[in-house]
């Protein structure tokens, strides 16, 4: 026995079984139920806003047929996704797990809007950028630009770790960050290097010196950022390495914040070289025994590499490692993103 199947509209088979005995066929039609994209539309709307009345709003949508769409998902699969409260709804397990999995769907339905309206055309659309700090951002979007004028752009700032995730929770198309573990997810491009330095007070003993070694930082109050922070983690590692531990006295969640605190004199602290704005009270010293760096890429989930904005956001990117960018005062393009010539 054997079967062939045909597709019938919308969402139908008919399966064909030929005895070979008897040489005779017998149709059977099958429905096959899928998941309807209004429903997860209704649901994913709900999760995001916090509630159906909102929900509504956005859909543009009445409140009673979001109400219908989540209950009739629920039922079909007998779970429950939302907890009903007066004034609010929250998730549960299951709703949660789904919630993952709706964002991703809906980036990539912005996605083929995105597409089809800018085919042919130029680029247009929201580009969401997530960033380690302002320095490197604001020199690649000036960029962007000045080749689309006519894209929105937004920023996301948070340490490396954060910024990590925005790439993989859909929350950000590309991103610039340093020394995070590799993800299968996401594609990294090389894009700077950079020197961690230490930075003092007017009032400090170093304050007229040029450099200082390894050692002598054990001795000293630090100030740090939090634990996901690019600069305290590529630190922290060559103390580490050497055998050397710091005394942190005061810990705070803001590049600004470091500064300020070590201006008004609780310690000193580190910052990548390219990130140190020069200040009347403040001054850098390079450490001398010891080269401490940064890696920072350029980085998009691999799911969204076909995406107009983002092409064009590493079009942009390309341009500026070029050789005449860097007579500029640019960095090259590493090998990863060097056009071969002929």
């Amino acid at each position: 026995m054997y079967f062939q199947a045909i597709a019938l509209p919308p969402f139908g088979a008919r399966l064909w079984f030929c005895h070979l005995l008897t040489n005779s066929f017998l149709g059977y039609d099958l429905l096959i139920v899928s998941i309807s994209f209004s429903q997860l539309r209704a649901f994913h709307a709900v999760a995001e806003h916090g509630g159906f009345t909102a929900a509504s709003r956005v859909l543009n949508v009445g409140q009673p047929t979001l109400t219908i769409q989540v209950k009739e998902l629920e039922e079909r699969y007998g779970v429950e996704l939302l907890i009903r409260k007066s004034r609010r709804t929250e998730l549960t397990e299951a709703g949660t797990a789904l919630f993952e999995t709706t964002r991703g769907m809906m980036k990539f339905c912005d996605e083929a809007h995105d597409l089809l309206t800018a085919h042919g055309k130029a680029t247009t659309g929201h580009l969401r950028v997530a960033t380690v700090g302002p320095f490197h951002a604001t020199e690649i979007i000036a960029a962007f630009r000045r080749d689309h004028p006519e894209v929105q752009i937004s920023t996301l700032l948070a340490n490396s770790e954060r910024t990590l995730r925005h790439i993989t929770d859909f929350e950000a198309d590309v991103a610039i960050l340093a020394a995070v573990p590799d993800d299968p997810r996401v594609r990294m491009i090389p894009y700077r290097t950079h020197r961690v330095i230490v930075f003092v007070n007017k009032d400090h003993p170093w304050f007229n010196r040029k450099s200082v070694k390894l050692r002598e930082l054990m001795d000293q109050p630090f100030v740090m950022r939090e634990r996901g922070s690019t600069t305290r983690r590529a630190f922290e590692a060559s103390l580490t390495a050497k055998g050397l531990t710091i005394k942190p006295v005061f810990e705070i969640e803001s590049r600004e914040g470091v500064w300020k605190s070590v201006e008004q004199g609780l310690g000193i602290s580190v910052v990548a070289d390219f990130e140190f704005v020069p200040h009347a009270n403040l001054r850098a010293l390079e450490i001398s025994d010891h080269k401490i760096e940064t890696n920072y890429s350029i980085a998009y989930h691999v799911d969204r590499g076909h995406s107009p904005l983002i092409k064009a956001f590493l079009a942009t990117i390309d341009r500026m490692r070029s050789p005449q960018a860097s007579r500029r005062g640019l960095p090259l393009r590493p090998p990863s993103l060097a056009r071969k010539r002929p």
